[in-house]
């Protein structure tokens, strides 16, 4: 019987960024001055990239213009993008080589944000612009796995939203819930209470059902 070689895949907003006020403060202002309702456009845009996001909600527009607006939006934003409590501690804590960082943004602001922030990145770093189909398709955790030269059935994907669930488990992942996403295969109320899940993972040990 083959022992898997466990590895971590971990999604960056809202699960080792807050960047939910920032990411709020950009795209309220991208859809009053494109005349859509804010509400719709903010439930949209979770978890997703902004062009997946401009398709679904101003299928008018032009979804590549529309990204290099909101990227312009991103860069003038003043608003902090502070690290998860225990986020620091818990990457400087995970074995090299045994995790990755998967997300629907794009490596230039991620990488400005884990520099100011001063969390190390791992070798495996996916990002929006890397995969044809971003979550909550597969692909972006399948590349992942791919790369850390893992089976999906060894890697625990840590997620913060429905799409991202979606996406490791149709990746064929073990998925770890932090706060409230449905469809999760365990939930943590935080990172902090989820580090202990994680680790445990690592070492091959039976996760806890239900949530911490």
């Amino acid at each position: 019987m083959r022992v898997g070689r466990r590895v971590v895949a971990l999604d960056v907003d809202g699960v080792l960024l807050d960047s939910a006020t920032a990411h709020r403060a950009v795209w309220r202002q991208w859809a009053r001055s494109r005349n859509l309702a804010v509400a719709v456009v903010l439930a949209a845009s979770t978890g997703r990239r902004p062009e997946d996001t401009v398709r679904e909600v101003a299928p008018h527009l032009d979804p590549a213009a529309e990204r290099l607006a909101l990227d312009t939006l991103t860069r003038a934003s003043r608003v902090a993008v502070p690290a998860m409590p225990g986020a620091a501690d818990l990457l400087r804590t995970l074995p090299t080589a045994r995790w990755a960082i998967v997300t629907s943004g794009s490596a230039w602001s991620v990488r400005k944000a884990f520099r100011q922030q001063q969390l190390p990145l791992p070798t495996v770093q996916i990002y929006g612009e890397d995969v044809a189909a971003a979550k909550p398709a597969p692909d972006a955790y399948l590349l992942a796995v791919s790369r850390l030269s893992a089976e999906p059935g060894d890697c625990l994907v840590v997620e913060d939203s429905a799409v991202g669930v979606a996406a490791g488990k149709a990746a064929g992942c073990r998925v770890l819930g932090v706060g409230s996403p449905a469809g999760a295969d365990h939930c943590a109320a935080t990172l902090l209470a989820a580090t202990g899940i994680i680790l445990s993972w690592l070492r091959g040990e039976n996760l806890p059902a239900g949530c911490v």
